[in-house]
């Protein structure tokens, strides 16, 4: 089997989707925020300068661990601020406007961080997607996946209907499924193959249906 090809995965998309879910998260009420809105911001991109120089002198274990630290960071913060929120309704310590706008945030961030963390964790992340030699083991079984080879491709033809036989998801595509599993529920057009993403899958649909139930129960005037 010819070598395949190391190309890389542009890291760009994972870390504006880590600002942006920290900024996302900076638009809290301040009760519902875990310490100052400003604070996890200001985390997050003090984390990101040693995260782009590390990964721009290619010490990919120094990213990895910084990737896995902010994005844990992130994760905690939303659900304590779900929790918060949850706390609060009955109490009615924030009018329903800002009860609405942190749920809307929470939405968003709860998208984001789930996409990061399915593109870090499936298939040894990017670095282990991009060095894989053969089919990569995703716990994720993608269309393109299933697609044939290209047979004109050695001739120099391409078929638009038939995709790469090396293609590997990019976080555009765990975007796209986080998206489906919050709107949806489901992962639509993606089977889910290994239990830790079925785990995480169901950990981020509950958490979108308690957002989704906020949202709809002040739609209906019963908060």
């Amino acid at each position: 089997m010819p070598a395949k090809n190391i190309v890389r995965e542009p890291r760009w998309p994972a870390f504006v989707a880590m600002i942006a879910a920290s900024g996302v998260y900076w638009a809290l009420p301040e009760p519902l925020s875990v310490g100052p809105g400003w604070g996890l911001f200001a985390i997050i991109a003090l984390l990101m300068i040693p995260m782009v120089i590390s990964h721009k002198r290619q010490d990919f274990g120094i990213t990895r661990i910084l990737t896995f630290t902010a994005n844990g960071i992130i994760t905690v913060a939303m659900i304590a601020s779900l929790g918060f929120l949850i706390d609060g309704i009955p109490k009615h310590r924030e009018p329903p406007q800002a009860l609405l706008r942190a749920a809307v945030a929470l939405w968003f961030a709860n998208v984001l961080v789930f996409a990061l963390w399915y593109w870090k964790l499936d298939a040894g992340g990017p670095l282990g997607r991009e060095s894989a030699t053969g089919k990569i083991e995703s716990a994720f079984l993608f269309p393109q996946m299933l697609a044939d080879s290209e047979p004109g491709a050695q001739q120099g033809k391409k078929d638009p209907a038939k995709v790469d036989p090396q293609w590997t998801p990019h976080f555009m595509d765990y975007l796209f499924l986080a998206f489906n599993t919050s709107t949806a529920f489901s992962p639509t057009d993606t089977a889910v193959l290994s239990r830790w993403a079925k785990v995480g899958m169901m950990l981020q649909a509950i958490i979108s249906l308690a957002i989704i139930a906020i949202i709809a129960a002040r739609a209906i005037n019963i908060l």
